[in-house]
């Protein structure tokens, strides 16, 4: 094989040599961060510049979307001495250089205060003519477990399957669960129990009064855990033949006070409705009494019309004039009352003597 010619040789030393002396160059190496929701997180731009480098230094933040048909968005830049970050008011007040100086060479920033939806790809940019070159870096905000309830589901009998379980109300996926029985010198678990640590399920099979205790479940991803515990109390199967029995017992007794209400309901409004009817039937047997003041002084009516022609001579006829020509009817009394009202004509008829006399 023939030797390379030397042009060939000159060109390639030429090229390594403008390869040696390339400008600006990122020395960062951290590509991808995952951080909690709440935390903080530098994410690093350190670059070196060369002498070639002689134009104005630039160096620009900006913010990837995830649908590529959306353009890209500085959330901060540095260029001639001076800071401007008020691109991006999702990040107002949160992020900021990690150096006050970025053209030392360290163009990283810090986000302060993380929210899950900082969660991104972010393009640092450094520019100094004729140098430019850029880095990109993952940042995955995740939320730590947070309101983590457990609960019991099924009978807590003998003999039964019971199932413990755990679920968290915050966190990003993926969450595992992981079950232990709280006891003094061991958490182990029953040798019957199945665990499900994606879905948070522990199952006893065939639950024993041993099996009693508490319970706690944790859940964790890749950024914190949390935690919640439940009180097991495995009893005895419930006297199910008894309880039907008192149950029976129970609604017959009832039923036997509502029948002795109805019945004393029902005599009762008997018995009112009989009083009434004998109270109505007597009054309609008894006749009301005549008035005996119409009748008595019809008569004394008619005798007063013949006191007008008394006279000393008709005087002996009148007062032969029998008392019995008063209708009986208007004077039945008893013989007390009948001596009363001879008495009283009597002294009526003297009265009228005396009066003719005068």
């Amino acid at each position: 094989m023939e030797p390379p010619p030397l042009v060939l040789l000159v060109g390639l030393a030429l090229l390594g040599a403008a390869g040696l002396t390339r400008s600006l160059t990122i020395t960062s190496a951290e590509s991808a961060f995952e951080k909690a929701q709440g935390e903080r997180v530098t994410l690093p731009c350190t670059f070196v510049l060369s002498e070639e480098d002689v134009g104005t230094l630039d160096i620009e933040w900006v913010l990837i979307p995830a649908d590529i048909q959306k353009k890209e968005e500085t959330i901060i830049l540095y260029s001639g001495d001076m800071i401007y970050n008020h691109y991006y008011p999702a990040l107002a007040g949160r992020l900021q250089f990690t150096n006050s100086d970025p053209k030392s060479g360290d163009g990283s920033v810090d986000i302060l205060n993380l929210k899950s939806a900082d969660t991104g790809t972010y393009q640092c940019k450094v520019k100094k003519a004729p140098g430019v070159e850029s880095q990109k870096i993952q940042l995955r905000v995740l939320v730590k477990p947070a309101s983590t309830k457990c609960s019991i589901e099924g009978s807590q009998e003998i003999g039964k399957d019971i199932v413990l379980k755990c679920a968290s109300q915050e966190g990003t996926p993926l969450l595992y669960y992981d079950w232990r029985k709280v006891v003094t010198g061991t958490q182990g678990l029953p040798a019957t129990s199945v665990l499900n640590k994606n879905t948070g399920e522990l199952l006893l099979k065939n639950a024993s009064k041993d099996y009693s205790g508490t319970y706690s479940c944790v859940a964790s991803n890749r950024v914190g855990t949390d935690e919640c515990s439940v009180e097991l109390n495995v009893t005895p199967p419930i006297n199910t033949a008894g309880v039907i029995a008192g149950a029976i017992l129970g609604t017959l007794l009832g039923l036997a006070l509502l029948a002795v209400l109805v019945f004393c309901c029902c005599k009762k409004h008997r018995e009112k409705k009989y009083e009434k009817e004998v109270h109505h039937e007597i009054r309609e047997d008894v006749l009301p009494p005549k008035s005996r003041s119409s009748t008595a002084r019809s008569y004394i009516g008619s005798n007063r019309s013949s006191l007008g022609s008394m006279s000393p001579s008709n005087m002996d006829g009148y007062s032969k004039t029998p008392y019995s020509q008063v209708p009986s009817e208007d004077f039945e009394r008893t013989s007390g009352q009948n001596q009363t009202i001879a008495s009283s004509k009597s002294d009526f008829a003297h009265k009228i003597g005396d009066i003719t006399v005068v």
